[in-house]
């Protein structure tokens, strides 16, 4: 499969100023093949080690900090010649070696020459474990699911994505049935990469339902295993509140649905948690559309989303006729879906930091705010085709100085101050 993050891992490589990296992401987003399949294509030699349940790793990086000591280790465990250059180290599942995270700050200062990337499960969660963490020593690069453009390249469609990753909306609007229809695959199979892959091979729902389960299991299991032991309750609560927060007409999070009396305070850390994991992102509210965004943060009002468009669909059971065929069961709640694709997109596309705005004195609501180029970007979703005249619209008329986006079901459109772009074209906001 192609992933699109090779090309920041490729830049990483050719920097003069290249530090340690550090691969970010939540489980299961393919950091392991990223870094491997990157290796494979870039350097000559490969120094794989698994940090995990591995005793002789934990005594290396136990002794000291001496790099060339522990260049030899690695070397001698994973029987290659580490060579400046030309090799690339790996140290997988690194949060089970925390002092291996420490390390990297030597690396850095005592051997830049030498090409070393760490990853691992809840990797975020680590770093807050009283580890050393080597701030301004490292590179980061965020790994999130495969995109709606890596989906069309993983089942085939390379000439739909060659067209689509253009400009030329005259020639897409040709095809605007047919990326509707993939669009409605990808918000089944979402964009897991074990996921993708058997949907590649088979080009069946139930075994992607299936996967889907057992990743959304192995979560579950991961909080008991990693999270503090007062936090698993209130962690899994709001872990399995999210769909129907989503799904429901204000998709603002309401603490009073995970139980009677709930307040913010009690559910802050949890919540903090599964946003390190990667598992959930947090979009604030913001008091004012106005720059700076900020400035004007709500601190006490914001949205939760699943990092997966199609974990959110099996959290919930939603089957695969109310997506891919029958578009009346799926209205209820196809607008909270269509927020989670269009946000999972944004961040996909290096888009940060994302808010949205909802007055308590009036009717102006704004699904997601941006910063663009120095300019406020207001971003409205609609689910379907149906974009009739609404308070964005009033906004627009007021603020004439400020252009806004529409993604929806219908092809593109420019307009005065609003442009309709097409779902599966959310890539374009690039």
């Amino acid at each position: 499969m192609e992933r699109f993050v090779l090309q920041k891992l490729i830049e990483w490589k050719s920097d003069n100023n290249r530090k340690p990296l550090v691969l970010n992401g939540a489980r299961q987003v393919g950091k392991t093949w990223l870094l491997r399949e990157f290796a494979r294509r870039e350097y000559k030699k490969e120094a794989y080690v698994v940090c995990r349940q591995n005793p002789i790793v934990r005594e290396i990086f136990a002794r000291d900090f001496d790099v060339m000591r522990i260049i030899r280790a690695l070397s001698a465990i994973s029987k290659t010649d580490i060579t400046e250059g030309d090799t690339l180290i790996i140290l997988d599942e690194v949060q089970d070696v925390p002092l291996a995270i420490e390390s990297l700050k030597y690396f850095c200062e005592e051997a830049p020459g030498y090409h070393i990337a760490v990853a691992g499960s809840l990797l975020g969660l680590s770093m807050h474990a009283g580890v050393s963490f080597p701030v301004g020593k490292v590179n980061q690069i965020d790994v999130f699911p495969m995109s709606f453009g890596e989906f069309l390249l993983a089942i085939g469609e390379t000439e739909k994505y060659k067209l689509l990753s253009g400009d030329d909306f005259q020639t897409i609007s040709l095809l605007h049935d047919s990326y509707i229809d993939l669009l409605r695959q990808y918000y089944f199979v979402g964009g897991m990469p074990e996921v993708v892959a058997k949907y590649a091979e088979t080009g069946g729902f139930q075994k992607v339902r299936q996967i889907q389960k057992e990743i959304l299991n192995g979560y579950d299991r991961d909080f008991s295993k990693h999270a503090p032991t007062e936090l698993v309750a209130r962690i899994r609560l709001v872990w399995k509140s999210i769909p129907s927060q989503l799904f429901k007409e204000n998709r603002k999070f309401i603490f009073g649905a995970l139980r009677k009396g709930a307040r913010a305070a009690d559910f802050e850390l949890a919540i903090n948690w599964l946003a390190d994991a990667g598992l959930v992102s947090k979009v604030p509210s913001c008091t004012k559309p106005a720059l700076p965004l900020a400035v004007y943060e709500n601190l006490v009002a914001f949205k939760l989303y699943l990092l997966d468009i199609g974990l959110l669909g099996a959290m919930a059971d939603v089957e695969a006729a109310q997506v891919v065929v029958d578009d009346q069961i799926f209205t209820e709640y196809k607008g909270g879906m269509t927020e989670q694709y269009v946000l999972q997109e944004m961040k996909s596309c290096g888009v940060a930091p994302i808010f949205y705005h909802k007055a308590d004195d009036s009717r102006l609501e704004i699904d997601f705010l941006i910063q663009h180029q120095a300019k406020l970007l207001p971003i409205e979703v609609k689910a379907g085709g149906n974009v009739r005249a609404n308070s964005l619209s009033n906004f627009l008329k007021d603020n004439p100085q400020i252009t806004a986006v529409r993604f929806s079901m219908l092809p593109y459109k420019q307009q005065q101050q609003l442009t309709n772009v097409p779902l599966y074209s959310v890539a374009a906001i690039k």
